[in-house]
């Protein structure tokens, strides 16, 4: 057991408790796990894993002003559903980033999972990306990931970080709850006659919305 996976196990089991409360303080925390999980996984040979870390940490970097000025007039972003574009537009994303990532592992690594590897990555980036948006269905999708990071983490003899992921999905289905609350509470208080599927998102308010 590496200091760097210690470091990563606590800064990551912080990180999703303040982003299930919707703290702004998630994000320095977790572009600290991103850099202790950089190094970890580096030397596990994971090295698209590896490389999604040098992503998390812009993504923290974006999703710390996103959720401080990304909402309306430049106020905090709200909870929000995802629209049907969005959904169509994700999913085609995570099939071209899991098929772009396997031919990139086969191609320039000798990581013996290049599929799962690239995979779980590719996800993740979704998942990610849809937090720093603050969309409920992001929960979901962070739940099914570390189901299947359970399996791959073990398989590479990190127990600690394996032994993270149930404590993750258990925190992920509370940010579930707590999101959804939060998103009722935000269509309650929205002025009467408002479109209630309008999101807080400059630039993609009016959309259809998916119920998450």
């Amino acid at each position: 057991m590496s200091p760097a996976e210690v470091i990563g196990f606590l800064s990551g089991a912080l990180c999703v408790w303040l982003t299930a409360r919707q703290r702004v303080s998630a994000w320095p925390v977790g572009i600290v796990n991103a850099a202790a999980w950089l190094v970890l996984f580096g030397g596990a040979g994971l090295y698209t894993d590896a490389g999604l870390q040098v992503v998390y940490i812009v993504l923290g970097i974006a999703g710390w002003y996103w959720w401080l000025r990304g909402g309306a007039d430049r106020s905090r972003l709200g909870v929000s559903r995802t629209s049907r574009g969005d959904v169509y537009g994700l999913v085609v994303a995570g099939v071209a980033g899991t098929a772009l990532l396997t031919a990139l592992n086969l191609a320039f690594t000798d990581t013996n999972v290049p599929l799962p590897d690239a995979a779980t990555t590719a996800v993740s980036l979704v998942a990610q990306y849809m937090m720093t948006r603050k969309l409920v269905a992001s929960w979901y999708v962070w739940i099914t990931v570390d189901v299947a990071y359970i399996a791959l983490y073990i398989y590479k003899d990190l127990y600690l970080t394996a032994l993270l992921m149930p404590v993750f999905i258990a925190m992920c289905i509370v940010g579930l709850r707590d999101w959804r609350r939060a998103l009722v509470d935000e269509d309650g208080a929205r002025p009467s006659g408002s479109d209630p599927t309008e999101r807080d998102v400059p630039g993609l308010a009016g959309r259809a919305a998916v119920r998450p």
